[in-house]
């Protein structure tokens, strides 16, 4: 069991990765988004050069990101898995020209134990895994044996069929049972109660109305004990409900980031950073938490 205090009715942990600990629930803390990839499905290209990704992360920073989640794998829905060696070639420069300099923790946002590894070496204090550990057998052993905390989400099925129609007799309770099992299978691999984070998935084999109700549930998630992380950012349910595409969801994503704070969500993955700070800081502000 994660050891935890409330302030202002919303759990606080002290979140251990590597090197250090994150404090957790006072305020909200906002993961900036960093896709070194040439296709991800809303800023794919724009930081593909490790120069510009370099300049994005400390640019982010000045934004006010808490966390940087670097990535070079699309997960976008009908994704195909990249090589091992390719996600590597472009996440590595990055991740060694970022980490001695940027004063905030680094996420590697890959499923894959190699990935994890080399990135964790290189200055990495977190593992982001949209399998929850699951898609490789090593993964939990390399997070642990770094002092690393792990990011657990739910996802139904892979990249590549999760939209392919699906199911839930109901979603929230098959979601905390996936992570249920998923904390004890890091916490039995030997990765500290404490260095786990949780996320429901939104829009990782989910129709329109799992995440509707994933956001209107979202408290359930208390029960687990753990963080909990929620990343709306410009996903598909938000131009499903405003009818806009992925260039014009930035107001989608913000009403979406505000109705997790609001919810019970420690921290909040976005592409945009600075807006998102803004509107967390005002609810924090509002609610009263940081005080």
């Amino acid at each position: 069991m994660t050891g935890s205090l409330r302030h202002k009715g919303r759990r606080v942990y002290r979140l251990r990765i590597k090197g250090g600990e994150l404090e957790v629930g006072k305020r909200t803390l906002v993961m900036g988004v960093l896709n070194v990839t040439p296709d991800s499905f809303s800023d794919g290209g724009l930081y593909f050069d490790p120069r510009a990704a370099v300049e994005r992360a400390f640019q982010m920073v000045q934004e006010g990101a808490d966390i940087i989640d670097i990535g070079g794998e699309s997960t976008r829905p009908g994704s195909d898995p990249l090589p091992l060696e390719e996600e590597i070639r472009r996440v590595l420069p990055v991740i060694e020209a970022v980490a001695p300099r940027i004063g905030v923790p680094i996420s590697i946002d890959t499923y894959k134990a190699k990935v994890a590894e080399e990135a964790l070496s290189a200055g990495a204090s977190i593992v982001n895994d949209i399998s929850g550990l699951g898609f490789d057998p090593e993964m939990a052993r390399v997070v642990a044996r770094h002092g690393a905390c792990a990011i657990l989400m739910h996802i139904k099925g892979t990249p590549k069929d999760m939209q392919k129609d699906p199911r839930y007799d109901d979603v929230m309770e098959e979601i905390k049972a996936y992570l249920r099992e998923r904390i004890r299978r890091a916490e039995s691999a030997g990765v500290s109660p404490d260095a786990i984070v949780i996320d429901p998935g939104i829009g990782f084999g989910k129709r329109l109305q799992h995440n509707i109700e994933i956001f209107r549930r979202l408290e359930e998630l208390e029960e687990l004990e753990k963080p909990i992380l929620v990343g709306p950012s410009r996903k598909t349910f938000i131009g499903e409900i405003l009818g806009v595409d992925v260039s014009q969801r930035l107001y989608g994503t913000l009403a979406a980031v505000a109705h997790a704070v609001l919810r019970g969500a420690h921290i909040v993955r976005v592409h945009d950073v600075g807006a998102a700070r803004q509107v967390v800081d005002m609810l924090d502000a509002l609610e009263g938490f940081g005080g």
